[in-house]
């Protein structure tokens, strides 16, 4: 009989597109779901970008290039990095991928081995393909709890006490998915002295959010002193420039480049080489849009905090980046008797007509945190106001 490999049955996912597909059966039925689900933007991908990509098609721009992208590319993404975060990256140290994703996996194959009981520290709730691509690939996840008290920031003194000798990687994502969390200056301060006293501890610094901060400024790691050598940066173009479906991500690292670049060479080749003429674009072109993406974000960031902490049961932090809100519903489940918070997303989505994620689908509730929801707030002002409308109604509703 043909077996599944252990690997491939461990393999975990990402829920907010087993929940999309859900909410699009329900939209096949005739059901009216207002959906926070999906953590894209609502907005068109902004036209210059999608200029660049019809010329580059027309000028027959079709073909592979180099696995580790496009020369131009690579140099601009270079600059960008060296620009905001304040370091000295060149385009050889750039790698070109389609999406960032790909290099959460890369990482811990390049710097963890199979079954060797080496450790990566990774942050819960977290973006679930961290806790996936460690397991898939034979390392030891250890989880570092982000706390509501902290307003979901990394503890540093709780970070020290996990790491082992046996620890090569921690991931770092900032702002954060799915809270909307930043690690703070100080908080980076600490976290990179720490590591100085463990050398052989790579960072994977997850800053696909970087652009998207409400509450004072970005901050990396990999700008500490001594950081940026083993540091990897990762970003892309998804969020800022709402190409999420274009599939374009890239890193910075010296040391492991090649490594990723090999990486990719085995598995996809290269990113798109039409999908890379418009990347170049949207990060040396016209930044309007993006800049105009990002206030409108902010604004619904106020709006459905406001909003959600109007409902009764429901208290929720002001997140300082990214497009998430991460409320507490704790006393909601209590006053509607949903034992959690999964029941509670699922009774919103069957009785409401709701769609969010619940926290397990982010890893394990740390204890004494009680129950979270996520609510990705890429979603315009009037589904906002509907869809927290209706998750109070529920709630008055069912209020035992």
């Amino acid at each position: 009989m043909s077996i599944v490999s252990q690997r491939a049955q461990s393999l975990g996912t990402e829920n907010a597109f087993i929940v999309l597909a859900e909410v699009n059966k329900l939209i096949r039925e005739g059901r009216d779901v207002v959906s926070f689900c999906i953590g894209q933007p609502d907005f068109h991908t902004p036209m210059n970008v999608q200029d660049a990509a019809v010329k580059a098609i027309r000028e027959g721009k079709h073909g592979y290039t180099p696995s580790a992208g496009i020369a131009e590319l690579r140099q601009a993404a270079a600059l960008e990095i060296s620009r905001t975060r304040g370091v000295d990256v060149t385009a050889d140290d750039v790698v070109i991928a389609a999406g960032a994703k790909p290099f959460i996996g890369y990482t811990i194959l390049s710097v963890t081995d199979y079954g060797a009981g080496d450790e990566v520290i990774y942050p819960v709730p977290g973006f679930p393909i961290y806790e996936s691509q460690i397991k898939a690939n034979g390392a030891v996840g250890v989880p570092v709890f982000l706390r509501e008290a902290r307003s979901f920031s990394l503890d540093p003194a709780e970070l020290e006490a996990k790491i082992t000798p046996k620890t090569k990687l921690l991931i770092l994502n900032s702002p954060q998915n799915p809270t909307g969390g930043i690690i703070p200056k100080k908080d980076i301060e600490a976290i990179a002295a720490i590591l100085r006293k463990h050398p052989q501890v790579w960072v994977y610094a997850d800053e696909i959010y970087g652009r998207l901060i409400y509450d004072g400024e970005f901050n990396s790691i990999a700008s500490e002193p001594g950081m940026l050598e083993r540091t990897i940066i990762s970003d892309g173009l998804s969020k800022t420039y709402a190409m999420t479906g274009w599939r374009l991500g890239y890193i910075a690292n010296r040391k492991l480049a090649p490594y990723f670049t090999t990486w990719i060479t085995n598995t996809e080749s290269c990113a798109s080489q039409i999908t890379q003429w418009a990347g170049l674009e949207a990060l040396t072109g016209p930044q309007d849009d993006a800049d105009r993406m990002r206030e409108i974000f902010h604004q619904r960031r106020d709006l459905v905090v406001g909003l959600l902490n109007e409902v009764p049961g429901v208290s929720c932090k002001s997140p300082g980046g990214a497009f998430y809100a991460w409320p507490n519903v704790t006393e909601a489940c209590r006053l509607t008797g949903c034992k959690d918070s999964e029941e509670f997303r699922k009774r919103l989505l069957n009785e409401a007509g709701v769609a969010v994620l619940a926290d397990i689908h982010f890893g394990p509730r740390a204890e004494g945190e009680g129950q979270h929801i996520r609510l990705s707030y890429a979603a315009s002002d009037e589904a906002i106001r509907e869809g927290v409308g209706r998750i109070d109604a529920f709630v008055r509703k069912n209020t035992r």
